[in-house]
């Protein structure tokens, strides 16, 4: 049966009694994970290019305007403080789900690999297949990993996989459209079948819009064999965090969940009979980067980093950062 990530993200908006109820909500709802995020405001790199952008003459756009300054202001009002992490796994072993998180530096991998996890199990986010010494020190210390392949190439995801099972781990692999959100012709969901070829397990980490398209995309990848489905998840108004819009409500998380339970021939019907647009969500195995996914990865990878020395190691060097 598909398992679900409910993914926190920060839509706790730095507040651990809302982090509290979201972690029950989600085990009310039927998640069989819910994942936070170590992530921390002080890890977040300044890089000039992205202040005020850069557009060539001819108005093609080299890079996205994401200025620093501001998005540390608001970054720094969801930090978690490092012991809200091990209350974090407490509660979710409390509330009956399977405590996972995303890393975003380096130098954060000893410290959660301190932590009292009940499953050896990481989350890796699509910036950082590319970060083959991150992927190496993850293997060390966790037995699965998560790795999502939103902007990866083909190439990239074969060496990302490989570097994986060389190190004898287990790897689920999730198909993703790096756009917040995504529309659903862009699903392409058929590019689950080309993950087969290098993991065990697969499945989607969904962007689309909740508002607008509900669970839809979800749906059609547990009827079309996803092992795993990873959706954001908010118990506040969509307008109330940056996630919320791509974020979904306890009871959808909940239809969610009841929908993976049935067979796959009560799966196809619903799908056939409520979400007639499902065949466009699928395409091909073969996936081409749209442009705004190159420029959002062109952003994310890099986004964090490990401070040394007053220099920052990005997580694809191959550099000591402890």
């Amino acid at each position: 049966m598909t398992k679900i990530i409910a993914e926190l993200c920060q839509n706790h908006n730095g507040d651990r009694n809302i982090l509290a109820k979201m972690i029950k909500a989600a085990s009310d709802a039927g998640a069989d994970y819910v994942k936070g995020q170590i992530i921390f405001s002080e890890d977040l790199t300044y890089r000039p290019r992205f202040e005020e952008g850069v557009v060539e003459e001819h108005g093609i756009r080299k890079s996205i305007k994401r200025p620093f300054a501001p998005e540390l202001e608001r970054m720094s009002k969801l930090d978690l403080k490092e012991s809200d992490y091990e209350w974090f796994i407490e509660e979710c072993v409390r509330n009956g789900v399977i405590p996972i998180v995303t890393i975003f530096s380096r130098k954060r991998i000893p410290f959660t690999a301190s932590l009292s996890w009940t499953e050896k199990t990481v989350k890796v986010a699509s910036p950082d297949i590319i970060s083959i010494p991150f992927l190496k020190e993850l293997c060390d210390v966790f037995d699965h990993l998560i790795v999502s392949t939103g902007g990866a190439t083909d190439e990239e995801i074969e060496q990302a996989a490989k570097t994986i099972k060389e190190k004898g781990k287990k790897l689920t692999l999730l198909h993703c459209v790096s756009l917040y959100p995504n529309s659903l012709d862009i699903c392409n969901l058929a590019r689950m079948e080309f993950l087969k070829e290098f993991a065990d397990n697969i499945g989607w980490s969904d962007h689309t819009l909740v508002g607008r398209d509900g669970i839809k995309a979800s749906k059609v990848a547990i009827m079309l064999g996803a092992d795993m489905i990873e959706r954001h998840f908010t118990i506040l108004p969509p307008d109330q965090t940056k996630d919320g819009p791509v974020s979904v409500n306890p009871e959808l998380l909940k239809e969610l969940s009841d929908f993976a339970k049935l067979s796959k021939e009560e799966q196809k019907k619903i799908v056939e009979k409520e979400i007639p647009e499902w065949i466009s969500m699928i395409s091909s195995k073969k996936r081409y980067l749209t442009h705004q996914e190159a420029l959002n990865m062109d952003y994310f990878r890099g986004r964090f980093a490990s401070k040394v020395n007053g220099q920052w190691v990005y997580n694809w060097e191959d550099k000591p950062v402890l």
